[in-house]
């Protein structure tokens, strides 16, 4: 009897324990929710077209920098050294005001493509919290932080239709 009765307060004791736990923990891939998002594709596109169409500009210009080097180097023996050293000088100076621009093109781009994500992410917190709400969820975990579960608790799909539903575009500014 003795035994019984501590059996029953074991229980009781660890029950509230085992409801604590009951509630189920999702994951999703957030990068693939926001590649894939109606909203996240178009401006992935978007930015990477402004990219290709600058770096072919940066292209195109460094071909005539290093064009005009080599007929600089050309005219070496013809031009006193006086000039050679001016043309030489006034090279430099748009070289460097080329790497300039360069890096700082390069330097919005990651800009606009860090505001477009932290936009994306922004938009996607509330529908997260909503879905938690709504399912009585208690986690929601990144895939890049799963070791191992259980593909039925993958709500990736679910939110891309949610997220797609709420967002449909992304200013670029």
């Amino acid at each position: 009897m003795k035994k019984f009765k501590s059996l029953i307060l074991i229980t009781l004791l660890l029950a509230p324990f085992n409801l604590a736990y009951s509630n189920d923990v999702y994951f999703i891939n957030l990068k693939k929710v926001l590649n894939e998002s109606k909203a996240g594709s178009d401006a992935q596109s978007k930015l990477l077209k402004e990219f290709e169409s600058k770096d072919k500009k940066f292209k195109g210009e460094s071909n005539a920098l290093k064009k005009q080097e080599t007929e600089l180097i050309t005219q070496k023996k013809t031009l006193s050294p006086e000039d050679y050293k001016k043309k030489v000088s006034a090279l430099r100076k748009k070289n460097a005001d080329f790497q300039k621009r360069r890096r700082t093109a390069s330097g919005d781009f990651v800009k606009k493509k860090n505001n477009a994500r932290n936009e994306l992410l922004k938009a996607l917190n509330p529908i997260l919290q909503k879905y938690m709400d709504d399912n009585n969820i208690t986690m929601i975990l990144n895939e890049k932080n799963v070791i191992l579960a259980n593909s039925k608790v993958d709500l990736t799909s679910k939110i891309i239709e949610l997220l797609n539903k709420e967002l449909k575009s992304i200013k670029l500014n």
